[in-house]
């Protein structure tokens, strides 16, 4: 299974917001950012939090793409 968070990127993008100021408004640590970029798994509590942050759901931020 392989995530795709290149529509959160498009997203950050719209809405003229850089991934430092998406962690810094939404309080997740750089690690968890870092997993963002590399396609990563991160908890739900995360993505709940950068859904609440830009109005968004879940399907707006993330695709689940075939190997």
């Amino acid at each position: 299974m392989a995530l795709s968070y290149n529509k959160l990127w498009k997203l950050l993008i719209d809405k003229n917001m850089n991934k430092v100021a998406l962690r810094d408004q939404t309080g997740i640590g750089p690690s968890t950012l870092s997993k963002l970029t590399r396609n990563k798994r991160v908890s739900m509590e995360v993505l709940e939090k950068i859904c609440k942050e830009l109005g968004c759901n879940i399907g707006d931020i993330v695709d689940y793409v075939e190997d």
